[in-house]
């Protein structure tokens, strides 16, 4: 399952993660790992989550975040959730790629049974409407 949180910079789009980390971290019979771009939220997630920052592996661009989490999955089968802040500022400001991007990782969590949220600074109508075929929206 995908789930996104949109909204713009300032809307508490980061608080929200920060609370769903924290949530799969008390529910989930596996591990979590909260992805950054880089290193910001080390006091806010519960220190049971795995936290991975983008920046110490030089991932840039979508093809190269893909298979960051490809990887990530791969190496742990007790991962559960998977939940990144700050995707565009990881992958690019194409929402095509973007959207691209993200039914890859549907299939990548389909096959591997794993949740998903992203976070993404824009706002539903801005982005392509496939995307919400496989994702969805958290409030």
């Amino acid at each position: 399952m995908i789930s996104v949180i949109l909204g713009h910079k300032g809307s508490g789009k980061t608080k929200r993660l920060i609370s769903c980390v924290n949530e799969a971290v008390e529910t989930s019979k596996g591990n979590v790992v909260c992805v950054e771009k880089e290193t910001k939220l080390t006091y806010d997630v519960n220190y049971r989550a795995r936290l991975i920052a983008t920046d110490e592996f030089a991932v840039k661009g979508y093809a190269a975040f893909y298979g960051f989490l490809a990887g990530v999955c791969a190496g742990n089968h007790d991962i559960t959730d998977v939940l990144v802040d700050a995707t565009l500022r990881i992958g690019g400001r194409n929402y095509d790629e973007l959207a691209s991007f993200l039914e890859e990782i549907y299939e990548l969590a389909s096959v591997n049974e794993k949740n998903f949220v992203f976070t993404i600074s824009a706002d539903k109508e801005e982005l392509p409407a496939s995307i919400f075929n496989f994702c969805t929206v958290l409030d």
